[in-house]
């Protein structure tokens, strides 16, 4: 599927940054960051946002990321949102319990600009 809306829930700033860059050289989808997860999905509850996609930090204080896949999918208007997991986690036990919990994909943060553009292309091309 091609997504044209894209919303990212991450923490880090520069991690937003380095993703919109990758993004914009591989997509003219419109793109939204939201470093608070519950401020992302108050914004989604309320449709303030309306994303086709998002791509999902884990690590993350306040809540994090699997903390935010179980309340999304309580919510009935929103629970079928697409959900990539993006981190830098690693281990294929968070891998397994983020698909467990929802997620349709899930994607190690590479540190290359290049390799990003490649993982984004695949989604949004």
């Amino acid at each position: 599927m091609i997504y044209k809306n894209i919303l990212q829930i991450d923490d880090d700033i520069d991690d937003c940054e380095f993703f919109m860059e990758a993004l914009q050289a591989v997509s003219t989808a419109e793109y939204v960051s939201i470093q608070n997860p519950v401020e992302a999905l108050n914004k989604l509850i309320h449709k303030k946002i309306s994303p086709d996609v998002i791509f999902l930090d884990l690590n993350m204080p306040i809540m994090s990321g699997l903390e935010f896949l179980i309340e999304i999918k309580k919510q009935e208007s929103i629970k079928n949102i697409p959900i990539i997991v993006f981190s830098t986690s690693q281990f294929e036990e968070i891998k397994k319990k983020a698909k467990n919990y929802g997620a349709d994909d899930f994607i190690s943060k590479p540190n290359n600009l290049n390799e990003l553009k490649k993982i984004l292309g695949h989604y949004l091309s």
